[in-house]
Protein backbone atom coordinates (compact mmCIF):
# COMPACT_ATOMS: atom_id res chain seq x y z
CA UNK A 1 0.00 0.00 0.00
CA UNK A 2 3.33 2.39 -0.25
CA UNK A 3 3.08 3.01 3.49
CA UNK A 4 5.97 4.12 4.77
CA UNK A 5 5.29 4.50 8.80
CA UNK A 6 2.21 3.15 10.42
CA UNK A 7 1.00 5.16 13.13
CA UNK A 8 1.23 2.57 15.71
CA UNK A 9 1.57 0.48 18.23
CA UNK A 10 0.10 2.65 20.89
CA UNK A 11 0.86 1.20 24.43
CA UNK A 12 -0.42 4.27 26.64
CA UNK A 13 -2.18 2.42 30.37
CA UNK A 14 -5.90 1.62 30.37
CA UNK A 15 -6.80 3.84 33.24
CA UNK A 16 -10.53 4.33 32.38
CA UNK A 17 -12.96 2.71 30.28
CA UNK A 18 -13.79 6.15 29.06
CA UNK A 19 -10.96 6.80 27.24
CA UNK A 20 -11.33 7.48 23.95
CA UNK A 21 -7.88 5.30 22.18
CA UNK A 22 -8.57 2.29 24.64
CA UNK A 23 -9.66 0.81 21.35
CA UNK A 24 -5.76 0.76 20.30
CA UNK A 25 -3.80 0.01 23.95
CA UNK A 26 -3.34 -2.95 24.53
CA UNK A 27 -3.46 -3.75 28.11
CA UNK A 28 -3.67 -2.13 32.12
CA UNK A 29 -0.41 -3.81 32.46
CA UNK A 30 2.50 -2.25 31.33
CA UNK A 31 4.38 -5.41 30.83
CA UNK A 32 2.06 -7.25 28.29
CA UNK A 33 2.04 -3.77 26.27
CA UNK A 34 5.46 -3.74 26.61
CA UNK A 35 6.13 -7.00 25.31
CA UNK A 36 3.32 -6.99 22.88
CA UNK A 37 4.22 -3.51 21.26
CA UNK A 38 7.72 -5.11 20.64
CA UNK A 39 6.73 -8.24 18.92
CA UNK A 40 4.31 -5.55 16.56
CA UNK A 41 7.15 -3.24 15.82
CA UNK A 42 9.51 -5.77 15.31
CA UNK A 43 7.27 -7.53 12.93
CA UNK A 44 6.23 -4.65 11.09
CA UNK A 45 10.15 -2.85 10.69
CA UNK A 46 11.21 -6.57 9.70
CA UNK A 47 8.96 -5.61 6.73
CA UNK A 48 10.43 -2.70 5.84
CA UNK A 49 7.38 -0.28 7.05
CA UNK A 50 8.59 1.61 10.00
CA UNK A 51 5.95 2.22 13.17
CA UNK A 52 5.50 5.26 15.35
CA UNK A 53 5.35 3.93 19.18
CA UNK A 54 2.68 6.39 21.05
CA UNK A 55 1.72 8.34 22.46
CA UNK A 56 4.07 9.15 24.77
CA UNK A 57 3.42 9.54 27.61
CA UNK A 58 0.64 9.25 30.28
CA UNK A 59 -1.73 10.21 27.55
CA UNK A 60 -4.93 8.18 29.51
CA UNK A 61 -7.46 10.39 28.61
CA UNK A 62 -8.88 11.89 25.36
CA UNK A 63 -11.32 14.46 27.65
CA UNK A 64 -9.82 17.80 26.72
CA UNK A 65 -6.69 16.17 25.88
CA UNK A 66 -4.83 19.41 24.33
CA UNK A 67 -4.64 21.51 27.95
CA UNK A 68 -4.61 18.82 30.20
CA UNK A 69 -1.32 18.07 32.72
CA UNK A 70 -1.24 14.00 33.67
CA UNK A 71 0.36 14.61 36.89
CA UNK A 72 2.15 12.14 38.42
CA UNK A 73 4.50 11.45 41.27
CA UNK A 74 8.26 9.80 39.90
CA UNK A 75 8.13 6.09 40.81
CA UNK A 76 4.44 5.59 39.32
CA UNK A 77 5.50 7.28 36.02
CA UNK A 78 8.79 5.13 35.63
CA UNK A 79 7.01 1.90 36.46
CA UNK A 80 3.51 2.12 35.52
CA UNK A 81 3.72 5.15 32.64
CA UNK A 82 6.73 4.64 30.91
CA UNK A 83 7.70 1.12 30.90
CA UNK A 84 6.07 -0.12 28.49
CA UNK A 85 7.67 2.31 26.38
CA UNK A 86 10.75 1.84 27.69
CA UNK A 87 10.67 -2.03 26.65
CA UNK A 88 9.34 -1.37 23.07
CA UNK A 89 12.48 1.36 22.40
CA UNK A 90 15.29 -1.04 24.20
CA UNK A 91 14.34 -4.25 22.71
CA UNK A 92 13.07 -2.97 19.06
CA UNK A 93 14.27 0.64 18.24
CA UNK A 94 11.05 1.86 16.35
CA UNK A 95 11.53 4.08 13.95
CA UNK A 96 9.39 6.88 14.93
CA UNK A 97 8.58 7.76 18.50
CA UNK A 98 4.91 9.58 18.90
CA UNK A 99 4.59 12.36 21.55
CA UNK A 100 1.13 12.89 23.29
CA UNK A 101 -1.16 16.25 22.94
CA UNK A 102 -1.39 16.88 26.38
CA UNK A 103 1.51 17.50 29.72
CA UNK A 104 3.02 15.92 31.98
CA UNK A 105 3.49 17.24 35.45
CA UNK A 106 2.92 20.96 34.09
CA UNK A 107 5.45 20.15 30.45
CA UNK A 108 3.79 19.56 27.20
CA UNK A 109 5.18 16.07 26.24
CA UNK A 110 5.98 17.99 22.70
CA UNK A 111 8.17 20.00 24.51
CA UNK A 112 9.58 18.72 27.61
CA UNK A 113 13.69 17.57 27.54
CA UNK A 114 13.41 15.62 30.32
CA UNK A 115 10.84 13.17 28.35
CA UNK A 116 12.32 13.74 24.66
CA UNK A 117 15.80 13.68 25.35
CA UNK A 118 17.20 12.67 29.19
CA UNK A 119 14.86 9.68 29.65
CA UNK A 120 14.26 8.92 25.76
CA UNK A 121 17.35 9.27 24.43
CA UNK A 122 20.07 9.38 27.24
CA UNK A 123 18.45 6.71 29.77
CA UNK A 124 17.20 4.28 26.96
CA UNK A 125 19.18 4.57 23.89
CA UNK A 126 17.17 5.85 21.53
CA UNK A 127 18.18 6.80 17.77
CA UNK A 128 15.14 7.48 15.62
CA UNK A 129 12.22 10.41 15.09
CA UNK A 130 10.42 11.99 17.16
CA UNK A 131 7.27 12.82 15.47
CA UNK A 132 4.43 14.84 17.09
CA UNK A 133 0.44 13.96 17.54
CA UNK A 134 -1.50 15.72 14.65
CA UNK A 135 -1.74 18.90 16.52
CA UNK A 136 0.18 18.13 19.63
CA UNK A 137 2.93 21.13 18.74
CA UNK A 138 2.53 24.02 21.38
CA UNK A 139 5.64 25.90 20.53
CA UNK A 140 7.64 24.29 18.03
CA UNK A 141 10.52 26.56 18.59
CA UNK A 142 10.73 25.21 22.28
CA UNK A 143 10.05 21.61 21.08
CA UNK A 144 12.93 21.48 18.91
CA UNK A 145 15.73 21.68 21.20
CA UNK A 146 13.82 19.75 23.77
CA UNK A 147 13.88 16.63 21.37
CA UNK A 148 11.07 17.27 18.56
CA UNK A 149 12.45 16.51 15.15
CA UNK A 150 8.86 16.57 12.98
CA UNK A 151 5.70 18.27 13.24
CA UNK A 152 2.52 16.44 12.04
CA UNK A 153 0.86 17.70 10.32
CA UNK A 154 2.34 20.50 8.27
CA UNK A 155 1.88 23.92 9.28
CA UNK A 156 2.34 25.05 5.67
CA UNK A 157 5.79 27.12 6.36
CA UNK A 158 4.30 28.88 9.06
CA UNK A 159 6.36 27.46 12.26
CA UNK A 160 9.51 26.25 9.70
CA UNK A 161 9.72 30.10 9.08
CA UNK A 162 9.79 30.74 13.43
CA UNK A 163 12.66 28.48 13.35
CA UNK A 164 14.73 29.95 10.84
CA UNK A 165 13.72 33.34 12.67
CA UNK A 166 14.65 31.89 16.38
CA UNK A 167 18.33 30.60 14.57
CA UNK A 168 18.55 34.06 13.18
CA UNK A 169 18.08 35.89 16.57
CA UNK A 170 20.45 33.63 18.33
CA UNK A 171 17.15 31.67 20.93
CA UNK A 172 17.80 28.74 18.96
CA UNK A 173 21.28 26.83 18.03
CA UNK A 174 21.17 25.89 14.25
CA UNK A 175 23.37 22.99 15.64
CA UNK A 176 20.00 21.76 17.28
CA UNK A 177 17.95 22.19 13.53
CA UNK A 178 20.94 20.10 11.77
CA UNK A 179 20.44 16.96 14.90
CA UNK A 180 16.64 17.31 13.94
CA UNK A 181 16.89 17.49 10.04
CA UNK A 182 19.56 14.56 9.81
CA UNK A 183 16.97 12.89 11.91
CA UNK A 184 14.41 13.50 9.30
CA UNK A 185 16.62 12.55 6.71
CA UNK A 186 17.72 9.19 8.10
CA UNK A 187 13.49 8.08 8.29
CA UNK A 188 13.21 8.99 4.44
CA UNK A 189 16.39 7.00 3.93
CA UNK A 190 15.08 3.75 5.76
CA UNK A 191 11.69 4.24 4.15
CA UNK A 192 12.90 4.29 0.89
CA UNK A 193 15.57 1.07 1.95
CA UNK A 194 12.02 -0.44 2.85
CA UNK A 195 9.90 0.60 -0.34
CA UNK A 196 8.68 -2.70 -2.72
CA UNK A 197 10.70 -4.97 0.13
CA UNK A 198 6.88 -6.88 0.38
CA UNK A 199 5.64 -7.10 -3.18
CA UNK A 200 2.15 -7.22 -4.56
CA UNK A 201 -0.76 -8.24 -4.70
CA UNK A 202 -2.07 -8.58 -1.42
CA UNK A 203 -3.24 -12.54 -1.64
CA UNK A 204 -6.87 -11.35 0.15
CA UNK A 205 -8.21 -14.89 0.87
CA UNK A 206 -4.54 -15.70 2.76
CA UNK A 207 -4.82 -13.09 5.21
CA UNK A 208 -8.41 -13.34 5.70
CA UNK A 209 -7.95 -17.13 6.80
CA UNK A 210 -5.26 -15.86 9.09
CA UNK A 211 -7.29 -13.46 10.72
CA UNK A 212 -10.00 -15.22 11.10
CA UNK A 213 -7.98 -17.80 12.64
CA UNK A 214 -6.17 -15.30 15.08
CA UNK A 215 -9.72 -14.00 15.79
CA UNK A 216 -10.61 -17.78 16.72
CA UNK A 217 -7.64 -18.87 18.71
CA UNK A 218 -7.91 -15.88 20.80
CA UNK A 219 -11.57 -16.51 22.23
CA UNK A 220 -11.86 -17.47 25.54
CA UNK A 221 -15.43 -19.39 27.01
CA UNK A 222 -15.32 -18.71 30.64
CA UNK A 223 -18.35 -20.09 31.22
CA UNK A 224 -20.49 -23.36 29.84
CA UNK A 225 -23.29 -23.40 32.42
CA UNK A 226 -24.99 -26.83 31.93
CA UNK A 227 -22.82 -28.18 28.85
CA UNK A 228 -25.11 -25.43 26.55
CA UNK A 229 -22.03 -25.39 24.07
CA UNK A 230 -21.52 -26.46 21.54
CA UNK A 231 -24.91 -26.13 20.19
CA UNK A 232 -26.23 -29.21 18.32
CA UNK A 233 -25.68 -28.83 14.58
CA UNK A 234 -29.58 -30.04 14.62
CA UNK A 235 -31.06 -27.74 16.89
CA UNK A 236 -33.60 -25.42 15.97
CA UNK A 237 -32.11 -21.63 16.15
CA UNK A 238 -32.67 -18.46 16.30
CA UNK A 239 -30.51 -15.88 16.54
CA UNK A 240 -31.10 -12.42 17.81
CA UNK A 241 -29.67 -9.45 17.77
CA UNK A 242 -28.80 -6.83 15.01
CA UNK A 243 -24.90 -7.26 15.25
CA UNK A 244 -25.20 -10.28 14.24
CA UNK A 245 -25.88 -9.47 11.15
CA UNK A 246 -24.02 -6.05 11.36
CA UNK A 247 -21.24 -6.53 13.66
CA UNK A 248 -20.14 -3.48 15.56
CA UNK A 249 -16.08 -4.01 15.71
CA UNK A 250 -14.45 -0.45 15.98
CA UNK A 251 -14.99 3.01 16.66
CA UNK A 252 -14.29 5.80 14.57
CA UNK A 253 -11.93 8.31 13.64
CA UNK A 254 -8.33 6.39 13.61
CA UNK A 255 -9.75 3.32 14.33
CA UNK A 256 -11.80 3.24 11.22
CA UNK A 257 -10.73 0.29 9.19
CA UNK A 258 -12.38 -0.62 5.47
CA UNK A 259 -12.20 -4.64 5.61
CA UNK A 260 -10.97 -5.95 2.53
CA UNK A 261 -13.64 -8.84 4.00
CA UNK A 262 -16.21 -9.09 6.67
CA UNK A 263 -17.72 -12.18 8.61
CA UNK A 264 -20.72 -12.07 10.59
CA UNK A 265 -22.34 -14.49 13.15
CA UNK A 266 -25.36 -14.93 11.39
CA UNK A 267 -23.71 -16.21 8.39
CA UNK A 268 -21.21 -18.39 10.33
CA UNK A 269 -23.94 -19.96 11.76
CA UNK A 270 -26.37 -20.80 9.21
CA UNK A 271 -23.49 -22.44 7.51
CA UNK A 272 -22.05 -24.48 10.28
CA UNK A 273 -26.35 -25.16 11.69
CA UNK A 274 -26.94 -26.59 7.44
CA UNK A 275 -30.14 -25.90 8.02
CA UNK A 276 -32.79 -23.02 8.71
CA UNK A 277 -31.85 -20.77 11.33
CA UNK A 278 -34.21 -17.35 12.13
CA UNK A 279 -33.52 -14.24 12.57
CA UNK A 280 -34.47 -10.94 14.46
CA UNK A 281 -32.67 -7.73 14.89
CA UNK A 282 -34.56 -7.06 18.18
CA UNK A 283 -33.38 -3.25 18.65
CA UNK A 284 -32.20 -0.77 16.22
CA UNK A 285 -29.65 1.72 16.53
CA UNK A 286 -30.40 3.90 13.38
CA UNK A 287 -30.44 7.51 14.63
CA UNK A 288 -33.77 8.52 15.46
CA UNK A 289 -35.34 4.98 15.36
CA UNK A 290 -38.85 5.65 17.43
CA UNK A 291 -40.32 3.45 20.75
CA UNK A 292 -42.75 2.27 18.73
CA UNK A 293 -39.91 0.63 16.14
CA UNK A 294 -37.68 -0.39 18.80
CA UNK A 295 -41.20 -2.40 20.56
CA UNK A 296 -41.85 -3.50 16.68
CA UNK A 297 -38.78 -5.52 16.84
CA UNK A 298 -38.49 -6.87 19.99
CA UNK A 299 -42.07 -8.23 19.32
CA UNK A 300 -40.37 -9.77 16.23
CA UNK A 301 -37.33 -11.23 18.05
CA UNK A 302 -39.72 -12.82 21.47
CA UNK A 303 -41.92 -14.37 18.30
CA UNK A 304 -38.74 -16.03 16.81
CA UNK A 305 -37.11 -16.76 19.94
CA UNK A 306 -40.96 -19.09 21.10
CA UNK A 307 -40.54 -21.67 18.46
CA UNK A 308 -37.11 -22.44 18.53
CA UNK A 309 -34.73 -25.04 21.19
CA UNK A 310 -31.84 -22.26 21.45
CA UNK A 311 -31.52 -18.63 21.28
CA UNK A 312 -28.09 -17.26 20.33
CA UNK A 313 -28.81 -13.97 21.65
Amino acid sequence: ENVAVLLGPGINIKRSPLCGRNFEYFSEDPIVSGVLGTAIVRGIQSQGVGTSLKHFAANNQEEDRMRISSDVDPRPLREIYLRGFERVVKDAQPWTVMCAYNKINGVYASEDPWLLTQVLRDDWGYDGVVVSDWGAVNDRVKGLPAGLDLEMPSSNGVTDRQLVAAVHDGSLDEAALDVAAQRVIDLVEKAQAGAGRVSGPLDVDQQHALAREAAGRSAVLLQNQEGLLPLRRDAKLAVVGAFAEKPRYQGAGSSMINPTRLDDALTAIRAAAGGDVAYAAGFSVAPGATDAEQTALREEAVAAASGVDTVVL
